[in-house]
């Protein structure tokens, strides 16, 4: 595969950082700002909400930019959100730069994945995706805990510094080794009202619907696991970090194994793995007081959850391949409606219970599986060809 790809994960490795480690800086932001937690808690809605609106919004806006202009100015947007939000002393002018940062990274993502379908051979764009969110996925294991040890040794605003700088390699990267293209040739012998019509093929709809539905359920759990390690299975608060790790590493591993074989046999991971992942989720919350079961399925759910979610994700990329600028931004969109949804419905239900938010997910991919294999064929046929 292109490096030129790897260059792109290390960037979305960055943005990944940022998106999950606020959850752990909220209190001290809360504090430092002098708001309540709950006002500090919406930044991370802000970043949802920017990311949902940001992929199709800057995938439009810059469908006749050449790709690598756009994915340049995409990081160095990011990079300066931060330091604004790092030397701020307002939290309105950090929820903006909330805003701003998430809708850069939307546009990023956006563009970054349909570089990565263009760059790929096209029979291997589930491969080209795997890499892409394995910046994601790694940031979950690494960045997420460093970012948070770096909060508690010196401040939520190092955190936010250590963001842009990260930037910095990853946009010089990007600028060095993505190759250049014209803006014709990016955006192809496509209108943007074409682009559009393709959200009416029922292939690609359905892709997106599974996409995030998954992905929601995915998010629900893993945003309130931290009560469900504590509350439910009465471990230490240190064990939040530990089975955060556990999930981000299982999720690596299930996206790097989608990735080799979600090109050439979607249909059985998503026909073997969506059962699996929903009886998996019934496992979690029938099991989550005892903590090794708790932890080990943490692992199960993390690798179940992004092979099968990634597989969707990929199949919106086939679906899409008439819409070569926008297709990007149409499985960003796939994939943060639900980490924005999943997460705000199960805000919504754990007044009932911790783990509310588990059998909410055991809900939505079961909801997904019943949707999906009576109609495989149409979403993974065997035929690439016809996929595409």
């Amino acid at each position: 595969m292109p490096f030129a790809l790897h260059l792109l994960a290390s960037a979305v490795f960055a943005m990944g950082t940022s998106e999950f480690m606020l959850a752990g800086l909220v209190p001290d932001i809360a504090t430092d700002l002098d708001v309540p937690i709950g006002t500090a808690g919406l930044l991370t809605s802000a970043f949802a909400v920017g990311m949902v609106v940001g992929a199709p919004a800057m995938a439009a806006l810059a469908r006749r930019w050449a790709p690598r202009t756009t994915l340049i100015g995409c990081v160095v947007v990011f990079a300066l959100c931060h330091v604004v939000g790092a030397v701020t002393p307002m939290f309105a002018a950090l929820f903006g730069t909330r805003m701003v940062a998430a809708v850069a990274a939307a546009g990023f993502l956006a563009v970054a994945l349909s570089t990565a379908a263009e760059l790929a051979p096209p029979d291997r764009k589930g491969r080209a995706l795997a890499i892409l969110l394995s910046g994601t996925t790694i940031a979950t294991v690494a960045g997420v805990p460093a970012g948070a040890l770096l909060g508690t040794a010196l401040g939520w605003r190092a955190t936010f510094w250590a963001i842009a700088l990260l930037c910095v390699p990853a946009a010089l990267g990007i600028a060095l080794g993505v190759p250049g293209r014209s803006a014709d040739a990016a955006a192809g012998d496509f209108s943007i009202r074409f682009e559009l019509a393709q959200l009416r093929m029922p292939r690609l709809l359905f892709a997106m619907l599974l996409g995030a539905l998954v992905n929601g359920a995915t998010f629900a759990v893993f945003t309130f696991l931290a009560p469900i390690v504590t509350d439910i299975a009465g471990l230490g608060d240190w064990w939040i970090s530990a089975a955060l790790v556990l999930f981000g590493i299982g999720s690596f591993v299930g996206v790097t194994a989608a990735g080799r074989l979600s090109d050439r046999y979607p249909g059985p991971i998503i026909a073997v793995g969506g059962p699996a992942l929903m009886l998996g989720w019934v496992a979690l919350a029938l099991l989550a007081a005892h903590p090794a079961a708790l932890l080990g399925l943490v692992f199960v759910q993390g690798a179940l959850a992004f092979a099968v979610g990634s597989t969707l994700i990929t199949r919106v990329l086939y679906a899409a391949a008439g819409a070569p600028a926008m297709g990007g931004s149409y499985a960003t969109a796939a994939l943060n409606i639900g980490a924005a949804a999943g997460p705000a419905i199960a805000a919504a239900t754990i007044a009932a219970g911790e783990l509310m938010p588990v059998w909410l997910a055991a809900a939505s991919t079961g909801l997904a599986v019943v949707v999906a294999l009576p109609l495989l064929r149409v979403l993974a046929p065997r035929d690439l060809e016809n996929a595409r």
